[in-house]
């Protein structure tokens, strides 16, 4: 039975081994492909937002180098020669379809600053009322943490997180995520159709990737489906590289790929700012009680709970909230400074430490 939601937001995810097919070329039929998705949806009156990759591929290809360096200035270097391209060959085969896209390249630290995050979505949203396509991608040029260690999976779980959108598509270069893997073949079989939760047998199933452009593997893209589903987003795992693949989030049965259900645990806009777009300035150790009022009973975290301050923050910075043994249970917006707190731990005060309101629990 179909759901009666509708999903008209949604973030489609396109990494390298789809663009370029695993080598430092950008592949332009596939491309295209990519685009005729995305026009298809707009047909269907969906608000599409792109996170890609393949700007380092672009650049390297323009550079005439065949093998992925590993020195961070000259990643950077192909980064700002290839994002031109890329976004050339984007604007091109969009306009065949009577559309237009905006370039916005994103930082982490884009998320971490609440005022940032809004300015982000603020814009996003703006274009998308304009009927314009947001290309997003990492801004490699500057970003360390893209390059050491991603392929915009968690960027594009973030997106999906600042927009609110109603579904992520994640278009990579297997069919979903399978059990088996033939090693001396490189293919995959076995395909999982449907995902409740992810396990740790999921967890398991997930590995990495050698090709020579790409550093995400499905181990990373199971971090950033985790994110979206616990923000009550679903994700589906396809292959991007068939021009005909089929994603329907109202009639998963007959989607192709992997669909991950959302969690039953959703979380306001804000809240999802806090618990996986913030950065923690700090963190704040409470007693035994403290953990279960807050964790059992929904309460505000009161200064008398409060055993350790760990860091330097300001009011209204976020900070993590960890027991006993150090375990991060929870992470709020703080009403007092590192150096406040230092003089009321323990004792009562007149406000709560962290209100309910703005306390995401973690565990």
């Amino acid at each position: 039975m179909k759901s009666q939601k509708s999903y008209k937001r949604i973030v489609v995810k396109v990494g390298s081994s789809v663009l370029t097919e695993g080598k430092t070329q950008l592949v332009v039929a596939n491309l295209e492909k990519i685009v005729k998705h995305i026009a298809d949806l707009t047909a269907q009156g969906k608000e599409v937002v792109l996170v890609t990759s393949g700007a380092i591929a672009s650049g390297l290809s323009c550079m005439g180098i065949s093998k992925r360096p590993t020195k961070l200035a000259d990643l950077q270097a192909a980064a700002a020669i290839g994002q031109n391209i890329l976004m050339q060959n984007y604007t091109q085969a969009l306009s065949k379809y009577n559309l237009r896209c905006a370039q916005i390249l994103l930082t982490r630290e884009d998320f971490f600053a609440r005022k940032r995050f809004l300015n982000a979505k603020n814009t996003i949203l703006n274009l998308l009322s304009l009927k314009v396509i947001p290309i997003i991608n990492e801004n490699d040029t500057i970003s360390v943490d893209e390059i050491k260690f991603g392929d915009n999976d968690m960027l594009s779980s973030l997106v999906s997180m600042l927009i609110e959108a109603d579904g992520l598509e994640i278009l990579s270069d297997i069919e979903g995520l399978c059990r088996n893997y033939d090693e001396d073949k490189k293919t995959y079989s076995d395909l999982i159709k449907r995902v409740k939760q992810i396990t740790q047998d999921i967890e398991i199933v997930a590995s990495g990737t050698d090709n020579a452009t790409c550093i995400g593997g499905m181990e990373s893209k199971i971090e950033a489906i985790k994110i979206a589903t616990n923000m009550g987003i679903p994700v589906v795992l396809a292959n991007g590289l068939n021009p005909k693949v089929r994603i329907d989030f109202s009639d998963p049965e007959n989607s192709d790929g992997t669909y991950f259900e959302v969690s039953s645990d959703k979380k306001t806009s804000k809240k999802h700012w806090i618990a996986f777009g913030a950065q923690a300035c700090g963190s704040i150790s409470i007693d035994e009680g403290a953990v279960k009022a807050v964790l059992n009973k929904n309460a505000s975290l009161l200064s008398p709970g409060v055993k350790e301050v760990t860091g330097e923050f300001d009011i209204e910075d976020v900070v993590d909230i960890t027991d006993k043994d150090g375990e991060v249970v929870a992470r709020g917006i703080i009403n007092y400074s590192s150096q406040q707190l230092m003089k009321i731990k323990g004792k009562k005060s007149d406000k709560e430490v962290i209100h309910r309101d703005e306390l995401v629990l973690l565990k």
